[in-house]
Protein backbone atom coordinates (compact mmCIF):
# COMPACT_ATOMS: atom_id res chain seq x y z
CA UNK A 1 0.00 0.00 0.00
CA UNK A 2 1.45 3.38 -0.97
CA UNK A 3 1.62 6.20 1.41
CA UNK A 4 0.01 9.90 0.74
CA UNK A 5 3.39 10.71 -1.31
CA UNK A 6 2.45 7.83 -3.33
CA UNK A 7 5.74 5.95 -1.49
CA UNK A 8 5.53 2.80 0.04
CA UNK A 9 5.57 2.56 3.41
CA UNK A 10 9.39 2.39 4.84
CA UNK A 11 9.57 -0.65 7.34
CA UNK A 12 11.10 -0.37 10.53
CA UNK A 13 14.74 -1.58 10.32
CA UNK A 14 15.76 -4.32 12.36
CA UNK A 15 18.09 -2.28 14.78
CA UNK A 16 15.59 -0.26 15.81
CA UNK A 17 13.21 -3.07 16.40
CA UNK A 18 15.83 -4.74 18.95
CA UNK A 19 16.62 -1.46 20.49
CA UNK A 20 12.65 -0.71 21.44
CA UNK A 21 12.45 -4.62 22.76
CA UNK A 22 15.49 -3.93 24.60
CA UNK A 23 14.08 -0.97 25.93
CA UNK A 24 10.53 -2.37 26.64
CA UNK A 25 12.56 -5.31 28.14
CA UNK A 26 14.62 -3.06 31.24
CA UNK A 27 10.92 -0.80 31.64
CA UNK A 28 9.44 -4.31 32.72
CA UNK A 29 12.29 -5.17 34.68
CA UNK A 30 12.58 -1.93 36.84
CA UNK A 31 8.17 -1.51 36.98
CA UNK A 32 7.58 -5.14 37.63
CA UNK A 33 8.75 -4.95 41.64
CA UNK A 34 7.04 -1.41 42.24
CA UNK A 35 3.97 -3.06 40.62
CA UNK A 36 3.94 -6.35 42.80
CA UNK A 37 4.66 -3.64 45.89
CA UNK A 38 1.32 -1.80 44.82
CA UNK A 39 -0.84 -5.00 44.43
CA UNK A 40 1.04 -6.50 47.57
CA UNK A 41 0.18 -3.34 49.59
CA UNK A 42 -3.85 -3.94 49.12
CA UNK A 43 -3.46 -7.40 50.30
CA UNK A 44 -4.47 -9.19 53.62
CA UNK A 45 -1.42 -11.21 55.47
CA UNK A 46 -3.37 -14.52 54.20
CA UNK A 47 -4.16 -13.02 50.61
CA UNK A 48 0.00 -12.13 50.65
CA UNK A 49 0.87 -15.40 50.37
CA UNK A 50 -2.11 -17.48 49.31
CA UNK A 51 -2.89 -15.45 46.06
CA UNK A 52 -1.40 -14.84 42.30
CA UNK A 53 1.16 -12.26 43.58
CA UNK A 54 0.38 -9.97 40.19
CA UNK A 55 -3.33 -9.41 41.13
CA UNK A 56 -5.56 -7.95 43.37
CA UNK A 57 -7.23 -10.44 45.72
CA UNK A 58 -9.56 -9.71 48.80
CA UNK A 59 -8.39 -5.76 48.69
CA UNK A 60 -8.37 -3.74 52.21
CA UNK A 61 -5.42 -1.14 51.16
CA UNK A 62 -6.86 1.44 53.41
CA UNK A 63 -6.89 -1.17 56.58
CA UNK A 64 -3.43 -1.85 56.20
CA UNK A 65 -2.08 1.60 55.67
CA UNK A 66 -3.91 2.52 59.06
CA UNK A 67 -2.49 -0.23 60.59
CA UNK A 68 0.92 0.39 59.33
CA UNK A 69 0.72 3.74 60.99
CA UNK A 70 -0.78 2.74 64.24
CA UNK A 71 1.49 -0.23 65.31
CA UNK A 72 3.54 0.34 67.86
CA UNK A 73 2.01 3.05 68.74
CA UNK A 74 2.97 5.13 65.24
CA UNK A 75 6.38 4.34 65.58
CA UNK A 76 6.13 4.68 61.47
CA UNK A 77 5.59 8.36 61.79
CA UNK A 78 9.04 8.61 63.77
CA UNK A 79 10.71 6.40 61.06
CA UNK A 80 9.19 8.76 58.60
CA UNK A 81 10.00 12.09 60.27
CA UNK A 82 13.70 10.78 60.07
CA UNK A 83 13.60 9.59 57.15
CA UNK A 84 12.43 13.72 55.75
CA UNK A 85 15.00 15.01 58.22
CA UNK A 86 17.95 12.98 57.64
CA UNK A 87 17.24 13.61 53.82
CA UNK A 88 16.18 16.91 53.42
CA UNK A 89 18.40 18.80 55.56
CA UNK A 90 21.56 16.52 54.86
CA UNK A 91 20.48 16.72 51.17
CA UNK A 92 20.17 20.45 51.25
CA UNK A 93 23.15 21.51 53.29
CA UNK A 94 25.11 18.73 51.04
CA UNK A 95 23.87 20.87 48.38
CA UNK A 96 24.90 24.14 49.49
CA UNK A 97 28.80 23.04 50.05
CA UNK A 98 28.80 20.91 46.59
CA UNK A 99 27.81 24.38 44.64
CA UNK A 100 30.08 26.52 47.06
CA UNK A 101 33.33 24.11 46.58
CA UNK A 102 32.88 23.17 42.73
CA UNK A 103 31.96 26.89 42.14
CA UNK A 104 35.45 27.85 44.11
CA UNK A 105 37.48 25.18 42.20
CA UNK A 106 36.12 26.51 38.82
CA UNK A 107 36.38 30.13 38.80
CA UNK A 108 39.25 30.90 41.08
CA UNK A 109 43.09 30.17 40.42
CA UNK A 110 45.13 28.75 43.33
CA UNK A 111 47.83 26.55 43.85
CA UNK A 112 47.13 22.61 44.05
CA UNK A 113 43.84 23.29 42.78
CA UNK A 114 44.33 20.27 40.19
CA UNK A 115 44.57 18.41 43.40
CA UNK A 116 42.12 19.15 45.60
CA UNK A 117 39.59 17.93 42.45
CA UNK A 118 41.49 14.81 42.11
CA UNK A 119 40.86 14.24 45.49
CA UNK A 120 37.03 15.02 44.75
CA UNK A 121 37.33 12.21 42.34
CA UNK A 122 38.88 9.90 44.44
CA UNK A 123 35.91 10.40 46.64
CA UNK A 124 33.24 9.77 44.02
CA UNK A 125 34.78 6.36 43.47
CA UNK A 126 35.43 5.34 46.96
CA UNK A 127 31.76 3.68 48.31
CA UNK A 128 30.24 4.59 51.51
CA UNK A 129 29.97 1.50 53.12
CA UNK A 130 34.00 1.73 53.25
CA UNK A 131 33.70 4.30 55.05
CA UNK A 132 31.11 3.48 57.79
CA UNK A 133 33.26 1.50 60.36
CA UNK A 134 35.84 4.23 60.23
CA UNK A 135 33.05 7.10 60.60
CA UNK A 136 31.55 5.07 63.85
CA UNK A 137 35.15 4.51 65.76
CA UNK A 138 35.42 8.72 65.04
CA UNK A 139 31.57 9.66 66.24
CA UNK A 140 32.36 7.15 69.47
CA UNK A 141 35.56 9.06 69.87
CA UNK A 142 33.66 12.87 70.05
CA UNK A 143 30.87 10.87 71.89
CA UNK A 144 27.73 11.78 68.79
CA UNK A 145 27.26 7.79 68.22
CA UNK A 146 23.44 7.06 68.46
CA UNK A 147 22.38 10.49 67.71
CA UNK A 148 21.24 12.73 64.43
CA UNK A 149 23.98 13.90 64.19
CA UNK A 150 25.73 10.66 63.14
CA UNK A 151 23.73 10.25 60.08
CA UNK A 152 23.77 13.53 59.35
CA UNK A 153 26.98 15.04 59.00
CA UNK A 154 28.11 12.04 56.94
CA UNK A 155 25.16 12.77 54.63
CA UNK A 156 26.69 16.52 54.11
CA UNK A 157 29.27 15.40 51.95
CA UNK A 158 28.58 14.74 48.24
CA UNK A 159 32.07 14.11 45.98
CA UNK A 160 29.79 13.69 43.29
CA UNK A 161 27.72 16.94 43.67
CA UNK A 162 31.32 18.89 43.90
CA UNK A 163 32.51 17.16 40.86
CA UNK A 164 29.06 18.27 38.88
CA UNK A 165 28.60 21.70 40.32
CA UNK A 166 32.22 22.69 38.95
CA UNK A 167 31.58 20.58 35.58
CA UNK A 168 28.57 22.68 35.47
CA UNK A 169 30.11 26.55 36.84
CA UNK A 170 32.18 26.15 34.00
CA UNK A 171 30.18 25.83 31.05
CA UNK A 172 27.01 28.38 32.67
CA UNK A 173 28.84 30.83 34.87
CA UNK A 174 30.04 33.61 32.36
CA UNK A 175 32.92 35.50 34.10
CA UNK A 176 32.00 38.50 32.54
CA UNK A 177 29.23 38.43 34.57
CA UNK A 178 31.31 38.32 37.72
CA UNK A 179 33.31 41.22 36.62
CA UNK A 180 30.71 43.34 36.18
CA UNK A 181 29.16 42.44 39.24
CA UNK A 182 32.64 43.12 41.18
CA UNK A 183 33.06 46.26 39.37
CA UNK A 184 30.05 47.53 40.67
CA UNK A 185 31.20 46.87 44.09
CA UNK A 186 29.82 43.52 45.20
CA UNK A 187 31.43 41.38 47.46
CA UNK A 188 32.17 37.39 46.31
CA UNK A 189 29.71 36.65 49.30
CA UNK A 190 26.91 38.33 47.73
CA UNK A 191 27.89 37.38 43.59
CA UNK A 192 27.90 33.96 45.28
CA UNK A 193 24.31 34.37 47.13
CA UNK A 194 22.47 36.33 44.70
CA UNK A 195 24.23 35.71 40.90
CA UNK A 196 25.72 31.84 41.33
CA UNK A 197 22.82 30.12 43.16
CA UNK A 198 20.45 31.75 40.52
CA UNK A 199 22.44 30.32 37.78
CA UNK A 200 23.09 27.17 38.94
CA UNK A 201 19.98 26.34 40.07
CA UNK A 202 19.66 23.40 37.27
CA UNK A 203 23.09 21.67 38.73
CA UNK A 204 21.31 22.26 42.42
CA UNK A 205 18.96 20.83 41.74
CA UNK A 206 19.75 17.76 40.05
CA UNK A 207 22.73 17.53 43.22
CA UNK A 208 20.13 17.26 45.78
CA UNK A 209 17.92 15.13 44.05
CA UNK A 210 20.97 12.53 43.80
CA UNK A 211 22.13 13.47 47.67
CA UNK A 212 18.28 12.93 48.35
CA UNK A 213 17.59 9.46 47.02
CA UNK A 214 20.60 8.47 48.20
CA UNK A 215 20.12 9.50 51.58
CA UNK A 216 16.49 8.25 51.76
CA UNK A 217 17.82 4.93 50.71
CA UNK A 218 20.89 4.99 52.79
CA UNK A 219 20.78 1.93 55.25
CA UNK A 220 24.54 0.63 56.13
CA UNK A 221 25.34 4.18 57.70
CA UNK A 222 22.14 4.02 60.11
CA UNK A 223 22.63 0.26 61.05
CA UNK A 224 26.35 1.30 61.97
CA UNK A 225 25.60 4.66 63.83
CA UNK A 226 22.33 4.46 65.56
CA UNK A 227 20.91 1.80 68.50
CA UNK A 228 17.65 3.67 69.58
CA UNK A 229 14.88 2.50 66.86
CA UNK A 230 13.46 5.62 67.55
CA UNK A 231 16.13 7.26 65.34
CA UNK A 232 15.83 4.94 62.57
CA UNK A 233 15.06 5.85 59.17
CA UNK A 234 12.47 3.73 56.87
CA UNK A 235 15.04 1.08 55.91
CA UNK A 236 16.69 0.48 59.32
CA UNK A 237 12.99 0.52 60.37
CA UNK A 238 11.39 -1.91 58.05
CA UNK A 239 14.56 -3.86 57.96
CA UNK A 240 13.63 -4.16 61.42
CA UNK A 241 9.90 -5.30 61.02
CA UNK A 242 11.16 -7.91 58.25
CA UNK A 243 13.39 -9.29 61.54
CA UNK A 244 10.50 -10.25 63.60
CA UNK A 245 8.37 -11.38 61.03
CA UNK A 246 8.58 -15.10 62.30
CA UNK A 247 7.69 -14.52 65.58
CA UNK A 248 5.13 -11.97 64.48
CA UNK A 249 3.47 -13.18 60.70
CA UNK A 250 1.44 -9.68 60.76
CA UNK A 251 4.60 -7.77 60.17
CA UNK A 252 5.12 -9.03 56.41
CA UNK A 253 2.41 -7.01 55.68
CA UNK A 254 2.69 -3.92 57.51
CA UNK A 255 6.66 -4.17 55.63
CA UNK A 256 5.40 -4.42 52.49
CA UNK A 257 3.23 -1.23 53.27
CA UNK A 258 5.29 0.43 54.60
CA UNK A 259 7.66 -0.07 51.57
CA UNK A 260 5.11 0.82 49.51
CA UNK A 261 4.76 4.05 51.21
CA UNK A 262 8.24 4.91 51.45
CA UNK A 263 8.86 5.37 47.91
CA UNK A 264 5.77 8.28 47.34
CA UNK A 265 7.92 10.72 48.36
CA UNK A 266 10.78 9.48 46.25
CA UNK A 267 8.46 9.15 43.03
CA UNK A 268 6.91 12.99 43.48
CA UNK A 269 10.74 14.33 44.06
CA UNK A 270 11.28 12.46 40.56
CA UNK A 271 8.27 13.77 38.76
CA UNK A 272 8.30 17.06 40.38
CA UNK A 273 11.70 17.68 39.83
CA UNK A 274 12.70 15.55 36.76
CA UNK A 275 12.75 18.84 34.39
CA UNK A 276 15.39 20.47 36.19
CA UNK A 277 17.18 17.05 36.63
CA UNK A 278 17.48 16.74 32.81
CA UNK A 279 18.78 20.43 31.72
CA UNK A 280 20.85 20.18 34.85
CA UNK A 281 22.62 17.20 33.49
CA UNK A 282 22.42 18.06 29.83
CA UNK A 283 23.83 21.99 30.25
CA UNK A 284 26.29 20.82 33.31
CA UNK A 285 27.93 18.65 30.67
CA UNK A 286 28.22 20.80 27.28
CA UNK A 287 31.91 21.68 28.54
CA UNK A 288 32.50 19.35 30.53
Amino acid sequence: MAGHDGRPPRRPKPSRILVVALLTIAALYFLLPVYWLVVASTKSSAGLFGSFGLWFSDSQWLHNLSQVFSYDDGVFWNWTWNSFLYAGIGGALATLLACAAGYALAVYRFRGREAVFKVVLAGVLLPSTALALPLYLLFSEVGLNNTYWAVLIPSMVSPFGVYLCRIYAEAAVPMEMLEAARVDGAGELRIFNTLVLRTMTPALVTVFLFQFVGIWNNYFLPLVMLSDDHKYPLTLGLTTWQSQADRHPELYQLTVGGAFLSILPLAAAMLVLQRFWRSGLTQGSVKG
